[in-house]
């Protein structure tokens, strides 16, 4: 999903549209010692190349049609609403899923039959009788990409536990070749790794939040723009 971003370009340069993403942070062992599961990205890429990233990627349009097994709880879905309609709501919880089976091969999902036409990205999940499950999906950040990038995005993150996963957590063989050397690293070992600046300032985000039960007491913004750069933490409505 696709919109253009709000103000004027600047002079000599195009507005690059801002698309929808999803971003996904699994984690396992997260009451003992904690680790996240991260890839590297291509040398070739245009968006933070040859960088290490969780999972994640646009919103696609089939993304708002598939059926779900199961949802973010209603703090998550309220939080999400705020800054988007519901059936983006929907598709960014489905886009979340997809690009995990994509980028690592790990299936999030819940047995179940699918009715109708399955959209090309979605068939690995039918021809397996389980459809994609947000269910234990917590909303934990949000991040708009700066002008100038090539590539602009308003990522939500999703803070997921391991044991979601359908099969062993370990098996990446499924996993395309859109990121490399998949690995679960040790949450306080990961900031040595070569990434980006929104991934260190995530980090540290879940670093704090990551033995909750529930959603976060709030839901950070990452903002950048030439101005300022700042995290603007909103109360979540009551």
């Amino acid at each position: 999903m696709t919109r253009m971003p709000e103000g004027q370009p600047a002079a000599g340069k195009p507005q690059v549209p801002i698309r929808d993403a999803a971003t996904v942070i699994l984690v396992r062992d997260r009451l003992s010692q904690p680790r996240v599961l991260m890839g590297k990205r291509g040398s070739r890429a245009v968006f933070m190349p040859s960088k290490f990233v969780f999972p994640g990627g646009a919103v696609d349009p089939a993304d708002a049609r598939v059926p779900m097994a199961g949802r973010v709880g209603p703090v998550c879905a309220r939080r999400l609403a705020e800054a988007a309609p519901p059936e983006r709501v929907h598709a960014l919880q489905a886009a979340a899923v997809r690009e995990v089976w994509e980028e690592s091969g790990l299936l999030l999902g819940a047995p179940g039959d699918w009715q109708g036409t399955v959209p090309p990205d979605w068939a690995d999940f039918s021809a397996r009788a389980h459809l994609p499950c947000a269910g234990n999906f917590r909303y934990v950040f949000r991040a708009i990409t700066p002008p100038g990038a090539p590539r602009r995005f308003d990522a939500r993150f999703f803070l997921v536990d391991a044991s979601a996963v359908v099969g062993d957590p370990d098996d990446f063989s499924r996993a395309s070749d859109e990121l490399s050397e998949l690995q679960w690293i040790d949450l306080e070992q990961a900031c040595s790794l070569d990434l980006p600046l929104i991934t260190e300032v995530v980090l540290g985000e879940v670093a704090d939040i990551v033995t909750l039960e529930g959603p976060p007491e709030c839901v950070p913004c990452f903002r950048h723009d030439d101005e300022q750069l700042e995290i603007l933490r909103r109360r979540a409505m009551r």
